[in-house]
């Protein structure tokens, strides 16, 4: 179970860094569905399956439509591919400011961080995604709500730094 937490682990620490470093949204939104994929494995394998299952389903069909639209204003006759030189040194250089990071700061990681929810305890009598689904639309649901208006307002900026000139989405692409 440590090895495939591992393998997603890593997994989605290589789609930030395609995201990150390449500056073509074109090849970039292959690292964004490998992140948020990977991120969401993670999210099931330590028992939260409903979260990982939303988060996957909203960030994937809300934001990526949002990545498409601005990815269509920006079209690049001859876009940057991960091949390149400059992509290369830039996902480099950010592989080992985090491989320093990562060495800074493992002195506090045990092995039992690597244990998923259901590995913890010897019996449970509900699983800790059926208790954090009530907790969403109980308590939690003002986060819902701060939620709803994130992605309204990223939306509205995405809109707005991908204008253009005076008219808007209406321009010729």
């Amino acid at each position: 179970m440590s090895f495939l937490t591992f393998v997603f682990l890593m997994g989605a620490l290589f789609g930030v860094i395609a995201v990150a470093a390449n500056p073509s949204p074109f090849y970039a939104a292959l690292g964004l569905v490998m992140a948020s994929g990977m991120s969401c494995g993670i999210l099931a394998l330590y028992g939260m399956t409903f979260l990982s299952l939303i988060l996957f389903l909203i960030y994937l069909g809300g934001m990526l439509v949002v990545f498409a639209y601005s990815a269509a204003l920006a079209a690049e006759a001859y876009p940057e591919t991960w091949g390149s030189r400059p992509v290369f040194l830039y996902a480099l250089g950010y592989s080992v400011v985090l491989g320093l990071a990562a060495g800074y700061y493992s002195g506090g990681w045990y092995d039992v961080t690597w244990m998923t929810l259901e590995e913890n305890a010897d019996f449970h009598a509900v699983r800790g995604d059926q208790v954090g689904v009530g907790m969403l639309y109980g308590p939690g649901g003002w986060m819902l709500v701060l939620a709803a208006w994130v992605l309204l307002l990223s939306l509205i900026v995405v809109l707005e730094l991908t204008r253009g000139l005076s008219r808007g989405a209406l321009r010729a692409v």
